[in-house]
């Protein structure tokens, strides 16, 4: 593999994973995520401009503003599912069940689809995820013993492990339609948008007038989140110009350890030395099975 390549990739893993424990730990995920995608994305539209007059101005093909744009809205649906998820379940839980269901869900399309077939050791990847996956949410005692609630947060985690599979193949076509800066600049305006209307649509009334739901959010915090995710975004975009999405997207899911041991040693969200190490166990699956799906892919 290129080293470069895995360099971006280690780096976007890194960043992403800190995106989320901000966002996990902020009184209100998706107002966080609007603030942060807004501040990235207007301090993302000057470099794309001085981008796009230093290399003579090129013509974005119009496939790449379509591609772009549905993009961009995938995004909003993705912040919107990862926010509903962190509202009513763990950290620990929530990451790993959607970052390791994208890769699922792209077998999935490529296999019943696209009629594409997998090698002995992409199955025995597929296997590893979903051994990980069960393990870490243990679907048959949530129904026995969960809340409607946490039923809820691992439905839309599932929901945002689609939206990322989603994406991660809109954007490789798009980056192979213009360079990754050119087409990150109307990605993410278009996300920062229509974040917008869904704060816009979500208000409540206080007092006789509209207010937006949810505690004050921490603008600083918010604002530093946008641009660790865009930073890492980025990594993505640069990883998927040098390698294959069967590549790229597997191994952008090494974060799913990181996050698992913050939530249970650092977020206390796992009680018991059997929970944390089903958790993290879990967790070890997951980022092994996406490893070998990269590999034997």
């Amino acid at each position: 593999m290129d080293p470069v390549a895995l360099g971006f990739i280690a780096a976007a893993a890194v960043l992403h994973a800190a995106w989320n424990i901000l966002l996990k730990t902020a009184g209100d995920p998706l107002r966080t995520a609007t603030v942060g995608v807004v501040a990235a994305s207007l301090a993302l539209i000057p470099i794309v401009i001085v981008v796009w007059v230093v290399q003579h101005r090129p013509a974005v093909p119009p496939e790449a503003w379509i591609v772009g744009t549905v993009s961009g809205g995938v995004e909003v649906a993705y912040f919107v599912f990862l926010a509903s998820a962190y509202r009513r379940s763990d950290l620990s839980i929530v990451y790993p069940l959607a970052r390791g269901s994208a890769p699922l869900f792209a077998v999935i399309v490529a296999v019943t689809v696209l009629g594409e077939t997998l090698t002995p050791g992409a199955w025995a990847g597929v296997a590893l995820l979903f051994a990980g996956l069960l393990v870490v949410q243990r679907p048959w005692l949530l129904v026995r013993t969960a809340s409607a609630r946490g039923r809820a947060g691992m439905v839309f985690a599932l929901m945002t492990g689609a939206m990322i599979a989603t994406y991660s193949s809109l954007d490789t076509v798009g980056v192979g339609l213009t360079p990754p800066v050119l087409y990150a600049g109307i990605l993410w305006p278009v996300c920062g948008a229509g974040l917008l209307v869904v704060a816009w649509l979500r208000p409540r009334v206080a007092d006789g007038r509209f207010a937006p739901s949810g505690p004050p959010v921490d603008m600083r915090r918010a604002v530093a989140g946008g641009f660790l995710t865009l930073i890492a975004y980025g990594f993505v975009l640069a990883a998927l110009t040098r390698e294959p999405l069967a590549i790229v997207a597997p191994l952008r899911e090494s974060a799913v350890l990181l996050i698992s041991v913050w939530g249970v040693l650092r977020l206390k969200e796992a009680v018991g030395r059997r929970e944390i190490g089903l958790r993290v166990g879990g967790s070890v699956l997951v980022l092994a099975g996406a490893l070998v799906l990269a590999v034997a892919g």
